[in-house]
């Protein structure tokens, strides 16, 4: 199923915005997940047992931003390649720690929603 031409413009331009500071908005991503679900904190295995206020922890700071990257590079393939190629490697690893975390498909629409609110 590929993108309408409109829904690309808007890919498009929200990466344009979120490229210019991936550390910025990468954290405010994660930090609006956890602000409005915080029993999502318990799926992150570096912040379960810190009483540290989530924005302030180095651990989630460098996960947002390894999460976005990879991201924006998925979808620079997606549009160039039509299609993302990931080793398998690294596809079971996100998988099995996916698992592990207790997260399931409502978590990831999720966080795509999230993804609109921090740009605007």
């Amino acid at each position: 199923m590929g993108f309408t031409e409109k829904q690309e413009g808007l890919v498009k331009e929200s990466w344009g915005v979120l490229k210019q500071d991936i550390p910025h908005f990468s954290l405010r991503f994660f930090s609006l997940i956890l602000e409005i679900a915080p029993g999502a904190k318990n799926m992150f295995s570096f912040l379960r047992e810190s009483e540290e206020i989530p924005q302030n922890n180095p651990k989630l700071k460098a996960h947002a931003v390894k999460v976005f990257k990879m991201t924006c590079e998925s979808a620079i393939q997606l549009r160039e390649k039509g299609e993302v190629v990931v080793a398998d490697t690294t596809l079971k690893y996100l998988g099995t720690v996916h698992v592990k975390s207790g997260v399931k498909d409502p978590h990831f629409e999720v966080r795509f929603y999230f993804i609109f609110l921090i740009i605007n």
